[in-house]
């Protein structure tokens, strides 16, 4: 309970289940941008497209990793819609990879659904989903 003139508490994410899907941001935080990092300093010219997309991915994935961590409706809600387009990212880039497979010279982190990644990339966002839109359930 609060008194007049202070702030509610910030609602956390990362209690039970919340716990391990910033885990899982993190671990792919650092695998994306590390990879893309890689790819981008030292051959950036064979598949521009690719490595961009890689390092979009690590961008996102460390802005829903921090939203999960910093808590409050506003982060879960900027979480959501965080999670919804790396969610539309990995099933437009997934089939543009099965679909034309020459468009693309190397590998993405999303690319046939994050199968380098053991679909991991696809499963994430839709774990996140559910768990933010339980956590707003809860609160109310």
């Amino acid at each position: 309970m609060t008194t007049a003139g202070e702030k509610p508490a910030k609602k956390r994410l990362i209690g039970g289940p919340g716990m391990l899907l910033v885990w899982f941001y993190g671990v792919m935080v650092v695998g994306a941008v590390s990879r893309s990092a890689y790819q981008i300093a030292t051959d950036f010219g064979r598949a521009p497209l690719a490595y961009s997309l890689s390092a979009v991915a690590g961008v996102v994935y460390g802005f829903i990793t921090y939203t999960l961590v910093r808590g409050g409706e506003t982060a879960r809600r900027a979480a959501q819609v965080c999670c919804a387009a790396e969610l539309a990212g990995v099933l437009v880039v997934g089939t543009w990879t099965l679909v034309e497979p020459s468009a693309f010279h190397d590998a993405t982190v999303w690319s046939d659904f994050g199968m380098g990644y053991v679909f991991i990339p696809v499963l994430l966002p839709l774990s996140a989903l559910y768990w933010l839109r339980k956590s707003r359930a809860v609160t109310r």
